[in-house]
This record gives structure tokens, C-alpha cells and sequence, in this order.
């Protein structure tokens, strides 16, 4: 579980914060914690969320478990760079469908003195490392991996096992699409696939 940093904040400058993992493990869950503990310690948030991401709201960052938090959603990463350039803390939801220029942003906004909360899938529905993620994986100072459990074998899940017919590589969705699955079983579905 994260440990939120105890150094001194006056001398220290911003960090990077990234919480990964399948769909349904809690992403975005301890993304809204996070940022709540913020907002009790008297920090400005603002929260950033991909504009195309309307599955529970169209302004909302809203979990798996209907916990919410209101959003700012944004078609590009610069558009988080304006708008969250004077905030303690900025936080960013389903970072694997922004432009590769998040990574950017995010380290700008750090560099900046801003801790930076980010929240996305690590893996496609191909078990391939996901848009930016590696890279803001690479450059954050945190990184916590999330998992879900496999309904299947009752294991740790780490794998978004695509369950619609869909080859497109961003399909938005959610138990009609995805299930969240072990290793196993998801080593079982590539074999089936081709």
C-alpha cells in the first residue's frame, strides 16, 4: 500500500504517483482515495479525466464501485499542463488514452513542484504495455500495481481479457467487454485466438 511521502514539502519539489493494473482492480478506486486525503489536508486538486471516457459520466471520475469525484475532462495532455499548472495536486484517470505527451506534462507538472496522481491500465486486451503508461511508469517516483481476482481460478488477476468481438484497440467498456483474469487463463485465450 502507498506511503504518502513525509519529507519535508517547503524543500522538497513535486513527485509522480502512478496506480496500475487490469481493468476492475481498484485504479481508479485508490485514485479518488488519494486525492480526498489531498482535499482533507487543505490541498487545491484538480482532477483530469480523457473527454472520450463517458462510460458512468461525462464530467465525473467515477469508479467501478460508483465512488466519485468531479473532473475536469480534457481532449489533449497540454490542456492538463493549462489548467492544473497551479494546483498542489493533480490527478489523471485513465492516462492510457491520452497522447504520449502526458508523459511530458506530467513530469513538467512534478518539476513544478505538483505531486501528480495517475491512474491506467498497464496492459491492452493483448496483454501489450498500454499507450504511456510504461513511460510514466518509468519516471515516477511511485508505482503501485493493483489487482483484481480472476473469477475464473480465484488467483490474482492481471490481465483485461477482452470478452466482445472488437479488435479495436481502445474499446470502452465494462463487464460486457472485459473480465479481469489470471495469467493462466489469459495464456489460455491468446492460444484460442490464434
Amino acid at each position: 500500500m502507498f506511503l504518502e511521502n513525509t519529507i519535508n514539502h517547503a524543500k522538497q519539489s513535486g513527485w509522480m504517483e502512478v496506480i496500475c493494473g487490469s481493468m476492475f482492480s481498484g485504479k481508479t478506486e485508490e485514485l479518488i482515495r488519494r486525492l480526498r486525503r489531498a482535499e482533507m489536508a487543505g490541498q487545491t486538486v484538480e482532477i483530469f479525466k480523457p473527454k472520450i471516457d463517458v462510460r458512468y459520466d461525462e464530467k465525473e471520475v467515477v469508479s467501478h464501485n460508483y465512488n466519485r469525484i468531479p473532473s475536469t475532462p480534457v481532449e489533449t495532455s497540454s490542456e492538463i499542463l493549462l489548467l492544473g499548472s497551479t494546483c498542489d495536486v493533480v490527478g489523471i484517470d485513465e492516462a492510457q488514452f491520452f497522447d504520449h505527451g502526458i508523459v511530458e506534462v506530467a513530469n513538467e507538472l512534478a518539476n513544478n513542484g505538483i505531486r501528480v496522481v495517475i491512474a491506467g491500465l498497464d496492459m491492452d486486451f493483448l496483454g501489450r504495455p498500454f499507450g504511456p503508461i510504461p513511460y510514466l511508469m518509468a519516471t515516477a517516483e511511485y508505482v503501485t500495481k493493483v489487482h483484481a481476482i480472476c473469477r475464473r481460478t480465484g488467483n490474482l488477476a492481471n490481465y483485461s481479457m477482452r470478452i466482445s468481438s472488437n479488435q479495436n484497440l481502445v474499446e470502452l467498456g465494462e463487464t460486457e467487454s472485459y473480465e479481469a483474469v489470471s495469467r493462466k487463463i489469459f495464456v489460455e485465450y491468446l492460444k484460442d485466438k490464434t
